[in-house]
């Protein structure tokens, strides 16, 4: 006899059957194909384009884009989860919905604001041109674009966890002495960390494979403010497929690594994480 809430073997099975299916589809099979289209022509010529200046511009331009954007939300992040989590506020309704704005307003658009606000012909442009200082169609501009896109992902790991954990522990420790920066570090850090982490990793993910929003405020220079994925589109569209779905592979496997230290993290410390979820 199975158990009033347990799904008959049937139902079961069609429910797995979906789920296996949808993953080899949509998942397993394009990864398959990236993979197989960057080794179409040989190792060699993979590594070639890879080695080529422009993709190594590209992969040096998008590391430093992510180790700018990644610390920064990571900061902001952490300070949204603790107002919101730990302080009663006028406007904290209102807070909560803008963090979430980024995941409802399409990246291009965010790029087209930043153009509107950074670029020559733009709100700031007249000061920015008179000072010398370059936003669109630079380094900068590429990182905010990202911040805009990325900044949900640690506030969002870390609300929740943070709330449903409560203010006691915070409010004994200041109450025994302990100053802010003492009752953070010694006691909400330790409860977040894992949270934190996988924040971190979903956000540095994102980062580093962003289309939309960096396409606008880059400009597309070769060789100075084409990411990965600009790259990718430029030789794609100048039919180097060999070249686009070898940095393409890079790209996924830097998802894979992500998905391959959460995994690991889940299962060596999966009653640490569990008993942070469950205090």
């Amino acid at each position: 006899m199975r158990k009033p809430t347990e799904d008959g073997p049937i139902v079961r099975g069609v429910c797995v059957a979906l789920t296996i299916g949808f993953v080899v589809l949509f998942l397993v099979m394009p990864l398959l194909t990236v993979f197989s289209q960057a080794l179409d022509k040989g190792v060699e010529a993979a590594l070639d384009a890879l080695t080529n200046p422009d993709s190594l511009s590209a992969i040096w331009l998008t590391l430093i884009v992510a180790a700018i954007a990644v610390p920064l939300n990571l900061l902001f992040g952490v300070s949204a989860a603790w107002a919101i989590a730990k302080h009663d506020f006028r406007g904290k309704s209102l807070l909560v919905s803008l963090v979430d704005l980024p995941f409802s307003v399409s990246p291009v658009i965010a790029g087209l604001i930043y153009v509107l606000i950074f670029g020559m012909q733009g709100w700031l442009g007249p000061w920015l041109r008179e000072h010398d200082v370059q936003i669109i169609f630079a380094l900068p501009g590429l990182v905010l674009a990202t911040i805009f896109v990325t900044f949900p992902f640690v506030a969002r790991e870390l609300i929740p966890l943070m709330t449903d954990q409560g203010r006691d522990e915070e409010e004994a420790a200041i109450s025994l002495g302990a100053s802010g920066l003492q009752t953070f570090f010694r006691v909400t850090l330790p409860n977040i960390k894992w949270g934190l982490l996988y924040g971190v990793l979903l956000c540095n993910a994102r980062a580093m494979g962003e289309f939309g929003a960096v396409s606008v405020v880059s400009g597309h220079i070769r060789g100075q403010t084409n990411t990965m994925p600009l790259h990718v589109e430029v030789l794609y569209n100048d039919y180097q497929f060999v070249g686009a779905f070898a940095v393409a592979s890079l790209l996924a496997l830097l998802a894979i690594v992500t998905l391959v230290l959460k995994s690991l993290l889940e299962w060596r410390f999966a009653d640490e994480i569990a008993a942070a979820h469950r205090h």
